[in-house]
């Protein structure tokens, strides 16, 4: 494992419209950086043409695009695939989605803090969210502090940069069918102390595509959410 190594972890699900264009924004701002980086891509079952233009892009990545496809599971299972694959071979891991709602111009203040703490993130800045998912984005910051003692406020961001060797346990106890498991990751870091930077990122809503989990469906599976990040916290020893 080489030092400073980075693995960009992105779930994508049928984002034909935008991937394009976050794949090359992504790599033209890891190369200005000088960071020994691999992308991966973890395309979950997509029903468009995403899988087809991720591999033109990986064809003409000078290999720092791996596509990985597999069949649909959500979200949550998709990143915690990737965690776990990409733990062992690289010192950090980042996670973005590919939807572009968050881009990679404030990433290098991320990566120039990195050497002082364990877990660095993205909070969502200028987000404007319907009632039903600030009521989840509500629901998942009080169980992290509930359960978990004080944390960072987005707790479900998914602009997060993790020193792996942290993690690795984590990502292998928390449960694969988990629906948010950043929100666990992010609970972690309090019942474990770890050191953990929070700065804000400009967020935009997505211009292509359409969002996976609709209006008030998204309580239905916060609910779920809510009941495995309690649970998770109830049954560890946290002895990491």
């Amino acid at each position: 494992m080489n030092k400073d190594s980075l693995a960009v972890v992105m779930p994508v699900y049928n984002e034909e419209g935008a991937i394009s264009k976050v794949i090359e924004k992504w790599s033209n701002s890891l190369k200005a950086l000088n960071i020994d980086y691999q992308i991966h891509a973890y395309n979950d079952g997509s029903k468009d043409n995403t899988s087809l233009i991720l591999h033109k892009l990986s064809d003409s990545s000078d290999n720092k695009l791996t596509v990985h496809d597999k069949i649909n599971s959500g979200h949550g299972p998709t990143i915690l695939q990737a965690y776990r694959e990409n733990a062992d071979k690289y010192e950090w891991i980042f996670q973005i989605d590919s939807d572009d709602e968050m881009g990679p111009d404030n990433f290098n203040i991320l990566w120039e803090h990195r050497n002082d703490y364990d877990f660095l993130i993205g909070r969502r800045d200028g987000r404007v969210q319907p009632l039903p998912r600030k009521i989840v984005s509500f629901i998942s910051r009080l169980s992290v502090n509930l359960f978990y003692g004080k944390s960072i406020w987005d707790v479900n961001s998914p602009y997060r940069l993790m020193r792996s060797a942290k993690f690795r346990e984590i990502y292998s106890k928390i449960p694969q069918n988990t629906f948010a498991p950043n929100v666990i990751i992010s609970g972690c870091l309090g019942k474990m102390k770890l050191k953990y930077y929070e700065y804000p990122v400009p967020y935009q809503d997505r211009q292509t595509g359409e969002v996976s989990i609709k209006k008030w469906k998204i309580l239905k599976v916060s609910l779920k959410s809510f009941i495995q990040t309690i649970k998770f916290s109830m049954t560890q020893s946290w002895t990491f």
